[in-house]
């Protein structure tokens, strides 16, 4: 028996003592799959035994608090590996394990809701809709606390083991259908892992930045490394946990995304010396104070505890989250807009152009995020798959990335030189015309062979590629964009700014899957590709309007000023 079938019986899978009893020629197809995921946990240790060396063995022993508060060791500093920090690619290995087991849950959801709780088309993609807008908003919060109190190493570690245990508790699936007891442990679980989010997401990709000066022309290539880990651990984790959950039991698929997460937690603890102090607190003296009898940080933590408790209503109502959304949002950008106000006018201007990239992120995930909801039920429905999981099927886009991410990372590089390189707001504009251009080759692939007919598997293999060539436009350059431009003081808020937008998004997404189910709640071919065609022309039109502004935007990053921030010096 695997580990991961030990943990389906440990939590409770209802029909694992049966599958344990009658595998059969199944046990050969999981056991290669099992092999995957303990294939990468080996080349994580592999690239641990490289770049240890004579790490220090007291390191990370102890108790949680301990470990958080252990001071930083910068033994490391000077040794590199193919020309970047070694830390670099700790956040690499802790990111692409949180991804695994991130993309691996995203990958079963929307089935697990319709299948397993027995929600209906419309209802199971609004929750994923809602589900995916919190865990993107919470950053902000997780964020602010980062800079102002924690630091972003705490943030991250205390983030991890929450996801840990979300994570471990999506595979008690109890009996099914919205009348189950079993149905709170599943909000439960989206609670933990929407507050555990909210601190991981934003800081880790802050400590990337904290490791390059401003101006370091190692830096788009950092986080297009950085962009890698996310995209071979989503590759990873919708292989085996889709295989899995499809073919023997949600239990299984759940179980084995818990246990990426906590590899993602392992490696991140080990990695700490690596990281040379950065994302260390930025005011120790605070957290150690005596708040009703406790320190000031471990009332955070207990707060962010308690917080789990709001979440866990707050997912049942999900249109309670769309309002939400629209007065945090207004709030947030009055914060950001006063705090642009008391800046230079350079900084000042850098802060709209931030504003202004922002603000593209809810249409560009709104049509993105179709593929784990109303794309993944299309594919499952309508798509000549020749029997292969539909889950499966989400694998495509990060392994894309994978293979044209070295691609587009020498691309701009090569432009570069020879002054053709498209500014950020341009990549933007491309990204928009090549995700609306994605959607209108599905209908056209749809309406070819008829509505009548299954829609043949080539056309999800085109729809994926150009929205993976428009991610690539987008997503690793704003990341690169926002540490870039953001004044040091706000560096995480900006991160958590652009990950609330990203929240933005996937509300969007949640709203127009709800979209295609209809009146009744049920997805109908006809609906969905009357939806998909109207998305994909408006979001070209966008495109096309960025790409004419794009050079004024330009000229408020004002790039040929960005200095570095070193000590005794100001940007």
């Amino acid at each position: 028996m695997s580990f991961i079938e030990g943990f389906a019986l440990l939590v409770g899978h209802p029909a694992a003592q049966a599958h344990a009893l009658t595998m059969g020629n199944k046990w050969i197809w999981s056991q290669w799959w099992v092999n995957i995921l303990f294939t990468g946990e080996i080349w994580t240790l592999v690239f641990g035994a490289i770049v240890a060396g004579d790490r220090p063995d007291h390191q990370n022993q102890g108790s949680f608090a301990a470990m958080a508060s252990a001071p930083p060791v910068n033994a490391f500093d000077e040794k590199s590996i193919l020309g970047h920090p070694r830390g670099l690619f700790v956040l690499f290995f802790a990111e692409m394990w949180e991804r695994f087991s991130y993309y691996g849950m995203r990958a079963l959801l929307i089935f697990y809701l319709t299948k397993h709780w027995l929600f209906s088309d419309g209802q199971a993609n609004l929750i994923y809709g809602a589900y995916t807008s919190l865990v993107y908003i919470t950053p902000v919060l997780g964020g602010y606390l980062a800079d102002k109190y924690l630091g972003q190493r705490k943030a991250v570690l205390f983030g991890a083991i929450l996801l840990t245990l979300g994570h471990l508790l999506m595979a008690v699936e109890g009996d099914g259908g919205q009348n189950s007891a079993a149905i709170n442990v599943f909000w439960a679980a989206l609670a933990f892992i929407i507050v555990g989010s909210g601190f991981l997401k934003a800081n880790i990709s802050v400590i990337v930045g904290q490791l390059y000066p401003r101006t370091d022309v190692r830096r788009d290539g950092a986080y297009t490394i950085f962009y890698m880990g996310i995209n071979v651990g989503a590759f990873i984790g919708t292989l085996v946990a889709g295989y899995l959950g499809e073919t023997y039991g949600w239990s299984y698929g759940f179980g084995a995304a818990g246990i990426g997460m906590l590899l993602g937690l392992l490696v991140f603890m080990w990695g700490k010396p690596l990281l040379m102090g950065k994302g260390e607190s930025p005011n120790p003296a605070a957290l150690t104070k005596r708040v009703g009898g406790i320190s000031f940080e471990w009332l955070l933590y207990g707060l962010s505890l308690a917080s789990i408790a709001v979440i866990w209503v707050l997912i049942q109502y999900q249109n309670l989250i769309g309002s939400l959304l629209l007065a945090s949002g207004a709030a947030l950008l009055l914060y950001i807009l006063v705090s642009a106000f008391r800046m230079e006018r350079e900084d000042r201007d850098r802060i709209f152009a931030i504003i202004f990239l922002i603000a593209l992120q809810p249409i560009f995930w709104g049509l993105f995020e179709q593929a784990g909801g109303s794309l993944n039920l299309f594919t499952d429905r309508y798509v000549d798959r020749a029997g292969v999981p539909a889950s499966v099927f989400q694998s495509i886009n990060p392994a894309y990335i994978v293979l044209f991410g070295p691609v587009f990372a020498w691309l701009w590089t090569w432009l570069g030189k020879r002054g053709w390189e498209p500014s950020t707001p341009a990549k933007f504009g491309l990204a928009l015309l090549q995700i609306g251009f994605s959607f209108l080759i599905l209908v056209w692939g749809a309406t070819t062979v008829g509505m009548e007919n299954m829609t043949p598997v080539i056309f999800i293999f085109l729809i994926y590629l150009f929205q993976t060539t428009g991610e690539l436009c987008l997503s690793p350059v704003g990341l690169s964009a926002m540490n870039r431009l953001a004044p040091a003081q706000m560096a995480s808020l900006i991160m958590g700014a652009w990950f609330f937008a990203t929240a933005g998004g996937n509300f969007v997404a949640g709203k127009i899957g709800e979209a295609t189910g209809g009146h009744d709640g049920e997805m109908t071919k006809e609906g969905t590709i009357a939806i998909y065609s109207q998305i994909g022309w408006i979001t070209i039109a966008i495109g096309i309007g960025v790409l004419l502004v794009s050079r004024i935007v330009k000229r408020w990053m004002h790039l040929d000023t960005l200095k570095d921030k070193l000590e005794g010096n100001t940007h």
